[in-house]
């Protein structure tokens, strides 16, 4: 008698998301504010045994020489899932007369501001679509802040970032570093320009502050995160990398702040 061997699917366990990437950095003199790291959110069916291996990326540095831009964020990812883009980093005083390539804020998630002064008006850095916007460009005096997840950056100002409510209590994700001089970063981590431009908030993705006048340096961008939630009763209890666990109502969430994994 020939035997059947039937194959039964895998129950599919829904997975949702949020992945911010690193913020990028803020440039150097009268600089742009660091763009935001780019930020997706959504929720996927996985099927059970699915491992979801996680990146962070950490925040780009801030220029601290003439003429070298912000250094973009690091890029974070979930696998089956998605991936973002760091934020750009901003523009810098290139130490020479007329609009240079390096005073103009860098694309990224969220884009880099530009730097302004000296009748320059720069360009902000794009943005990448569904992950962040542009970086604010100058207008001869004044440098533009970076962009972030719910608006693009202006004059000074860092764009706002956006609110989420997956670990159970809404925090804000993503701003802009302001530009210098003296602009306000935007909200979800976004660093103020100042005569050394703010970090920005680490485990949020906020690009950091734009210098200000003089031998002033740019503000580090703050590093993303990766955060996962699931219905506690299909928890695995699998990871690695020591995530943060806790939960929120029915639901189980799994904070990453470094490199790991969880397997559905």
């Amino acid at each position: 008698m020939q035997q059947v061997l039937l194959a039964f699917p895998k129950s599919l366990v829904d997975v949702t998301f949020l992945i911010v990437a690193g913020g990028g950095g803020g440039g150097k003199d009268r600089a742009g504010g660091g763009g935001a790291g780019g930020m997706r959110t959504g929720t996927t069916g996985l099927s059970s045994g699915t491992v979801i291996t996680v990146a962070v990326g950490g925040g780009g540095s801030g220029s601290t020489q003439l003429n070298v831009q912000g250094g973009d964020g690091g890029p974070s990812s979930a696998s089956s899932l998605q991936s973002c883009t760091g934020g750009g980093g901003g523009g810098t005083n290139a130490g020479q007369s007329g609009i240079q390539p390096v005073e103009q804020g860098r694309p990224g998630g969220s884009g880099g501001g530009a730097r302004g002064g000296d009748g320059n008006i720069a360009s902000g850095g794009a943005g990448v679509a569904g992950e962040g916007n542009n970086g604010g460009g100058a207008d001869g005096n004044n440098a533009g802040g970076g962009g972030g997840k719910g608006a693009a950056g202006t004059i000074n100002s860092g764009g706002n970032g956006q609110a989420n409510s997956i670990t159970g209590s809404s925090v804000t994700y993503a701003g802009g570093g302001g530009g210098g001089i003296s602009g306000s970063g935007g909200s979800g981590g976004g660093a103020n320009a100042a005569q050394n431009g703010g970090n920005g908030t680490d485990g949020l993705g906020g690009g950091g502050g734009g210098g200000d006048f003089g031998g002033s340096t740019g503000g580090n961008g703050g590093s993303g995160v990766v955060i996962l939630s699931v219905p506690t009763a299909k928890y695995s209890s699998t990871t690695s990398g020591s995530p943060n666990v806790t939960t929120s109502g029915s639901n189980t969430i799994i904070k990453f702040t470094g490199a790991g994994s969880y397997t559905v």
